[in-house]
């Protein structure tokens, strides 16, 4: 089994309204990749809030009396906390700098996955200008698919991820937000081990794992490679979400 990850060179900065799926195209053919059927493309999550508009000056915002409490608490730009809070569901917890979230998505992550880094506006400071996650990371990789189907004409599957820290564990890790077209949960229960030993509990975060690979390559910094190009996905391809991927809270023991 050999699965193969190609960093994407070519692709420009994305600004909004540009078409992500004619960059990714031109971007394959660049790199010498035709895409057959199985191959999955990875996506970093910022290009796609680009794409879809999703930067927000800061001093266009606004911050509610909660917000200004909170900053003023743990020392953070009252602006960016009403962001954070106007994208999350619930705060989970605090402490200087950071505020843990369950994101309106979801998921578990650290200031409601808003982002300084690698976001530039023409005539506004860098540092005033922050952005969001995906409206919709499902839809956006279920449309970007589409795209990329019709344009060759084979099966493929689309992941959108983004960098997230994870409890007890150092570093950042890329994890998926949204996909299409590919399992986010693989379920192994019932099937047997080397020993013939039935497996119980074992379902496999094949999105994660895949997200986080593809990560390696991909980079963080300055290495303008914000799509990969995988193939030898080990499972089948079908229609998934990342509510797969999100465990029931009265499955969390530590919420």
């Amino acid at each position: 089994m050999t699965l193969t990850l190609t960093a994407l060179h070519g692709i420009p900065l994305v600004k909004p309204g540009d078409d992500l799926a004619e960059m990714i195209l031109r971007a394959l053919q660049q790199n010498n990749l035709a895409l057959q059927d199985g191959d999955v493309l990875v996506v970093a999550q910022k290009i796609v809030s680009k794409g879809e508009g999703r930067l927000v000056n800061l001093a266009q915002v606004k911050p509610s009396p909660r917000a200004i409490a909170l900053a003023s608490a743990i020392d953070k730009d009252a602006r960016l906390v009403e962001l954070i809070l106007r994208e999350s569901r619930c705060v989970l917890r605090t402490r200087p700098g950071t505020i843990i979230v369950e994101h309106r998505l979801g998921f578990v992550c650290a200031n409601a996955g808003i982002d300084h880094s690698n976001v530039a506006g023409e005539g506004t400071p860098q540092e005033e200008l922050v952005l969001l996650l995906p409206e919709d990371p499902d839809r956006s990789a279920e449309e970007l698919r589409q795209r990329l189907e019709a344009a060759a004409g084979c099966r493929l599957g689309v992941l959108i991820i983004d960098s997230h820290g994870r409890a007890w564990r150092m570093g950042t890790v890329g994890m998926a937000i949204g996909l299409s077209g590919l399992p986010g949960l693989v379920d192994l229960r019932g099937q047997p081990d080397l020993f013939g030993y039935q497996l119980r509990i074992t379902q496999v975060g094949a999105a994660d794992e895949l997200a986080a690979a593809a990560s390696l390559v991909m980079g963080q910094a300055a290495e303008a490679t914000p799509a990969v190009h995988a193939r030898g996905f080990p499972y089948a391809l079908r229609e998934g979400c990342l509510a797969e991927l999100l465990r029931p809270k009265e499955q969390d023991l530590f919420r």
